[in-house]
């Protein structure tokens, strides 16, 4: 589902921000290590820090100029996946994968099939990874790869469930879908009447879902989500036409996804489109609302600014957030302290 919004922003001592030389926006990013991150943005754009951020390399990938690369999956320096989010007919819906830091590319898997719109991509290990895309006949279009992204198959419908009327998953910031361990993954949706967890138990050969008490729309749901482990997870969302509008947009869960609970009357004000979860006890969640962050299982949490980004992800030593325009920061790290 394509989103488009206008943000603005402002840094503040918290948010050290960084310089990407280009005004294109993001909404993914992935931190390898504490010194490895990668981005994937608009007009083909990519970003690559081996430093810890203290360069970034920033360019474009050759014949993606017009693509919008909503979701990135980097294993090293070295070897990452880029997933573009839009219309597939429309020559939009293609992966592009570099095993040289970005100096060249190829795509290892493109579709014109009407209705397929990509949403996210994560990976297990090195070789198995999943990816999925708005429905198509009813059900969410999910492909594997086991080769480390070099093929992708679909997996068969038979095995996924079907939607909910007008369900859909928001390309928001790359986390809509993630992986779990060895063998689990989550989709997080919106659109229906409410929003979805779907699961899978076997790398993505089978899937479940499970409605979730929190109202959706065709501009509201869950947009992002993460697990500390194969029981506790979290997810975020809201409304991406009422940034700011105080609805129910965290849910958290002990069991692994069978059950999901509203947050307190605490639960952070506005659109939330990515969570992050830091040393396993600190949650940094983020949006065009502004970040907050919670250390108590997201029961409560606490306004670290009013800066407006889209995605999140986060090392060892190191927490990234990246937004529209060019927005590239780096928390500093004394504030969680």
């Amino acid at each position: 589902m394509f989103i488009s919004l206008l943000i603005a922003f402002q840094t503040n001592a918290q948010w050290v921000k960084q310089n990407s030389n280009t005004e294109a926006s993001f909404r993914s990013v992935c931190a390898v290590t504490n010194k490895i991150v990668w981005i994937g943005g608009s007009k083909g754009t990519f970003l690559r820090t081996i430093d810890g951020s203290k360069t970034w390399e920033t360019k474009q990938v050759l014949g993606a100029e017009t693509l919008d690369f909503r979701d990135v999956h980097a294993f090293d320096s070295q070897s990452a996946i880029l997933m573009s989010a839009g219309e597939a007919d429309k020559g939009k819906a293609k992966f592009y994968r570099t095993i040289d830091g970005g100096k060249s590319w190829e795509i290892v898997y493109q579709t014109t099939q009407k209705d397929i719109f990509f949403d996210g991509i994560d990976f297990w290990d090195k070789q198995n990874g999943i990816a999925f895309s708005d429905p198509i006949d009813g059900k969410f279009f999910i492909i594997k790869t086991k080769d480390g992204g070099k093929t992708w198959l679909p997996i068969s419908p038979a095995n996924i469930p079907a939607i909910q009327e007008n369900e859909a998953a928001f390309a928001a910031s790359g986390t809509s879908l993630v992986t779990v361990g060895r063998k689990y993954a989550y989709i997080c949706t919106g659109g229906g009447k409410f929003a979805q967890v779907y699961k899978t138990e076997n790398q993505g050969e089978n899937w479940s879902v499970v409605k979730t008490n929190m109202p959706a729309g065709k501009t509201n749901g869950l947009f992002g989500l993460r697990f500390w482990n194969d029981r506790f997870g979290i997810a975020v969302g809201g409304d991406y036409q009422e940034i700011v509008k105080a609805v129910p947009n965290v849910l958290r869960t002990s069991d692994g996804g069978k059950t999901w609970q509203d947050t307190p009357q605490t639960t952070p004000v506005g659109l939330k489109e990515g969570v992050a979860i830091y040393h396993n006890k600190i949650l940094i969640a983020v949006g065009p609302s502004g970040t907050c962050y919670s250390k108590n299982f997201g029961k409560s949490w606490v306004e670290i600014d009013k800066s407006a980004f889209h995605a999140i992800s986060v090392s060892n030593d190191g927490i990234w957030a990246v937004g529209g325009k060019g927005i590239v920061c780096k928390l500093d790290l004394r504030f969680l302290k």
